[in-house]
């Protein structure tokens, strides 16, 4: 299977680099082929819906890391959106990534497996809520099969994280799909 993992946290060494490492140990355990978008380290420019990739053009203006990122995307079995919580949803780097799947709407419709796996200082899910909604909301309209979400409440840093079992879920998840 080929996974597709997007990050959105400009943390190297903070709690969803660890999980997204745990994820990645399991699934290439399984034998699946990974491909990791870090989006904080790169250029993604936001997208502007001008709708040239939808017209005669049928690509986007933007010149930037999404071309190296589409190729994956469009391949992938699976896409894995691993996120930060800073203020009730996923972080402005990745959701500035996932705004510029429009232009390749039609081609991401159908047949791929999705994961979210978030990370937070909080301790109750509330302030996930939005990340989660808008993760139903975009598997729902790209049918898209939800494989499995982790969600570490209260991991503010990575040493707290490390004391949960989150890591193992991310591990045990990485290694089922």
């Amino acid at each position: 299977m080929k996974i597709t993992i997007i990050t959105g946290s400009a943390h190297k060494n903070g709690t969803t680099a660890y999980l997204t490492e745990q994820f990645i140990k399991g699934a290439e355990e399984a034998g699946h082929k990974i491909f990791r978008f870090d989006a904080a380290f790169k250029d993604v420019h936001p997208c502007i819906a001008c709708e040239k990739c939808h017209g005669d053009a049928k690509v986007c203006v933007f010149k930037d890391d999404m071309t190296e990122l589409n190729p994956h995307l469009l391949e992938s079995d699976a896409i894995v959106l691993i996120s930060p919580i800073y203020y009730y949803d996923i972080n402005a780097q990745l959701k500035t990534v996932i705004d510029r799947f429009y232009a390749n709407d039609a081609l991401l419709h159908g047949g791929k497996k999705a994961v979210l796996m978030l990370t937070m200082a909080d301790d109750t899910i509330e302030s996930a809520e939005g990340a989660l909604a808008s993760f139903k909301g975009m598997t729902n309209f790209l049918e898209w099969d939800v494989a499995g979400t982790v969600i570490g409440v209260n991991c503010w840093t990575l040493d707290m994280l490390k004391k949960t079992d989150y890591p193992e879920k991310a591990y045990q998840l990485g290694k089922s799909l």
